[in-house]
């Protein structure tokens, strides 16, 4: 990839892979939920959603299943915008439609085009493996494959040294993570991996698969160590704000993690959902939330809170 290449990044953790691979200088767009590296701020968003976004967590998740339903991306792109910056590599992603700019989208956006097309990376990551296969996918797009293959395996380092020491407390509590408050949704994907990588046993949702909607009844019933809340798209202040439909239940207070005041907040925004070079600030926030005795990274307070 020559020194001129110019980078549109669809999606926030496209962006920190690229400026984690040292690309930030080349990013000439990007969407408008980009906010990682702060100094990202300075390129010009090509993106917004086509639902107001304000308002509880179940109005929400009610606008954005019409438009899925209506087989649409909830998002927008600007085609305009997109063909004036003439990028040469365009990073989406194809796994979830309420996540970001679809691929189908992107495709879209410069059918019209003539001449040279863009090259489209489509991020799909599911599992914790696909994370760093999506990182290696893009250095190698971009013509950086060393810089892809330094990258990973860093992370990974950091990663197996959680997990090594996770390994050693026979005490492995049971945690429950909820991706969405109203309605109940688990934490799929690459979070069960997590969990368990960070000393705990996972009691909801597979690896691999998608966030699967749950009720509270079944998270009495299996009554979790530990509950950690980390909205999809929301920080810790949004999040609290949609409690009440947990904590205001009768059953709530008689929750064995709630009675041992086990029950976290965490910024899934920035963190769990956002699957990039910080899913290594991930774990170590689980690891902290899990076996406390063993861990302490100080995410306390920035990326984590007890209720």
């Amino acid at each position: 990839m020559n020194e001129t290449s110019r980078i549109v990044t669809l999606l926030p953790s496209a962006t920190e892979i690229v400026c984690a691979l040292g690309f930030e200088d080349q990013l000439v767009g990007r969407s408008h939920e980009c906010d990682f590296p702060h100094s990202v701020a300075r390129v010009p968003a090509l993106t917004e959603p086509k639902f107001n976004p304000e308002g509880t967590s179940a109005e929400i998740d009610q606008r954005v299943k019409k438009i899925v339903g209506d087989a649409l991306s909830v998002y927008r792109v600007d085609a305009a915008k997109l063909r004036e910056l003439r990028p040469d590599v365009i990073v989406t992603q194809s796994q979830c439609e309420v996540c970001a700019v679809s691929e189908r989208d992107v495709e879209a956006a410069v059918a019209e085009w003539l001449g040279a097309r863009p090259k489209i990376v489509s991020l799909a990551p599911y599992t914790l493996d696909d994370i760093f296969t999506d990182m290696q996918r893009v250095a190698d797009a971009l013509d950086a494959h060393s810089r892809g293959t330094e990258l990973v395996q860093r992370l990974r380092a950091r990663l197996n040294g959680i997990a090594d020491k996770a390994r050693r407390p026979s005490d492995r509590p049971r945690v429950a993570t909820i991706e969405w408050i109203d309605p109940l949704m688990a934490a799929g994907n690459w979070m069960p991996t997590l969990v368990e990588m960070a000393g705990g046993v996972n009691l909801f949702g597979n690896a691999g698969e998608h966030s699967p909607w749950m009720k509270f009844e079944e998270l009495a019933e299996k009554d979790p160590d530990v509950i950690l809340i980390s909205p999809c798209g929301f920080n810790m202040d949004r999040a609290a704000q949609d409690l009440p439909a947990l904590t205001n239940r009768a059953e709530w207070n008689g929750l064995k993690a709630v009675r041992d005041r086990r029950v976290f907040m965490a910024d899934g925004n920035q963190y769990f959902n956002r699957p990039g070079p910080r899913i290594a600030e991930s774990l170590e926030i689980l690891a902290e939330i899990t076996q406390p005795h063993l861990f302490h990274f100080g995410h306390e307070g920035s990326g984590w809170r007890r209720l």
